[in-house]
């Protein structure tokens, strides 16, 4: 297990700029957060590319920027969109294969309480794209997400059981606490799907902050991660306005390679 870290901890810093100072703190494992359609290009992947050469740092995994509108893509009663965002989402397999990524991470269903899909509707969607993904040798793993379909343990539970574990899960603490959920709830729920890890902390009154400042039981959370088997990574991620200056990160970056340390 090894330390990472989003460039979406630096937004609205672009992805080439954050990646080049997380480079500098001596970051090795990133997950991409793109936020618009150029980057998407050749010319910009290479960019990035450029960046990590002769570094040995490596790029974990891929954020959409569209993924608020993935209920629209992919989630609606509008079925011709399904295909046409399937089409789109080649474009992130794509430019996660240039970039040597494994993972794509997915929000999914937001607002789903007051649509007409069926957990089963739902489950056929994400399939589409898990099996899409497969073909590139990229995974789809679907985060928890606060306000979104994924947001309970419960349902998670539920989706593993009804893909017959062809699914892979993302863990972010700070989306099941602003959920209401009990992250290790949420961690066990995911089980040995789990390929992925967002790891922040919290206290009462503030449920996003750098790992170390807040009162999350990390030991417990690794235990668990143990009993299930689990092979990814611990990858930082905040918001900027959780944390004054840059160096901040860099006792972040600490606490969780111990962490990691410990863990293996």
């Amino acid at each position: 297990m090894r330390t990472g870290i989003s460039t979406a901890c630096l937004y609205p810093l672009e992805v080439e700029k954050s990646l080049e100072k997380l480079l500098s703190m001596d970051f090795k494992v990133f997950e991409i957060f793109f936020n618009t359609f150029s980057e998407l290009s050749p010319a910009f992947l290479k960019q990035l590319q450029k960046l990590l050469r002769g570094t040995e740092a490596c790029i974990k995994s891929i954020h959409p920027f569209t993924s608020g509108m993935e209920g629209i893509l992919f989630f609606s009663e509008y079925r011709r969109r399904v295909d046409d965002g399937l089409d789109f989402y080649k474009r992130y397999f794509e430019a996660a294969c240039a970039l040597e990524a494994e993972i794509l991470v997915l929000h999914g269903q937001k607002g789903y309480q007051a649509g007409k899909l069926t957990e089963d509707d739902y489950v056929e969607r994400y399939l589409r794209l898990f099996w899409l993904g497969k073909s590139y040798g990229i995974t789809v793993a679907q985060e928890n997400v606060n306000q979104y379909r994924s947001e309970s343990a419960a349902f998670v539970s539920r989706m593993k059981e009804k893909t017959g574990g062809e699914c892979a899960f993302v863990l972010d603490i700070k989306q099941a606490v602003r959920a209401g959920e009990d992250p290790y709830a949420m961690c066990r729920a995911m089980g040995d799907r789990l390929v992925h890890l967002h790891i922040n902390d919290n206290a009462p009154g503030a449920d996003c902050l750098l790992p170390g400042r807040g009162e999350m039981d990390f030991r417990r959370l690794c235990a668990m991660l143990r009993e299930t088997g689990y092979q990814g990574d611990c990858v930082i991620e905040v918001y900027r306005d959780n944390f004054a200056g840059l160096e901040e990160l860099r006792p972040a970056k600490a606490f969780v390679s111990r962490l990691c340390a410990e863990f293996s």
